[in-house]
């Protein structure tokens, strides 16, 4: 399973959080994001602006990603 075969998007944009301060104060914290990106989206509007590229809810995302990734 994998973003790509839920979404269908053009590429992915990846960044990763390291650090206590970058993981609510967590010593030696890491986290990755993964995001969908399509030729005609609007950059990280979900992140910064609260809107929405794609119409859907966070909700719905896990359960779309939920039911594709494997037993």
């Amino acid at each position: 399973m994998s973003i790509k075969a839920v979404y269908s998007p053009d590429g992915l944009n990846m960044g990763a959080n390291l650090g206590r301060v970058a993981g609510a104060g967590i010593p030696g914290h890491f986290h990755v994001h993964v995001l969908p990106r399509w030729s005609a989206d609007t950059n990280f509007m979900t992140s910064v602006a609260e809107a929405r590229v794609l119409p859907e809810a966070l909700p719905a995302s896990l359960e779309r990603l939920q039911k594709a990734w494997p037993s």
